[in-house]
């Protein structure tokens, strides 16, 4: 399902950047905010197609993202340890459990009062 992802991932990114090559170009560098009528905030908005599509393809290549973030993470949880079986397929002996408890250490002395 990863790989699907990420195949679907490559082809978004790939359409994007010929969707955003194909937009014509205001060539009017920051007077973008002066309120031009041909920047992306002027009177007319982004109603063309390609704005649209751009938008379009950007949404799908965010939440496409996401799903491959969660599905990495999802399969990466597990740790190659856990994989691991011994050349001889014993099992790994559990430490034992002692039925006494071990010994406490002997207690500091105690000074005496009287002298």
């Amino acid at each position: 399902m990863t790989s699907t992802l990420l195949i679907v991932q490559i082809v978004l990114a790939i359409a994007i950047t010929i969707a955003v090559l194909l937009q014509k170009s205001s060539s009017i560098g920051l007077g973008a905010y002066s309120g031009s009528n041909e920047s992306v905030f002027g009177a007319k908005g982004p109603t063309g197609f390609l704005a649209k599509a751009t938008f379009t393809l950007g949404f799908f290549f965010i939440v496409n993202t996401l799903a491959l973030g969660y599905m990495y993470t999802a399969e990466n949880s597990k740790s190659v340890a856990d994989s691991i079986v011994p050349k001889n397929n014993a099992a790994v002996p559990a430490a034992p459990k002692s039925a006494t408890p071990a010994p406490s250490a002997p207690a500091a002395p105690t000074p005496s009062t009287e002298k």
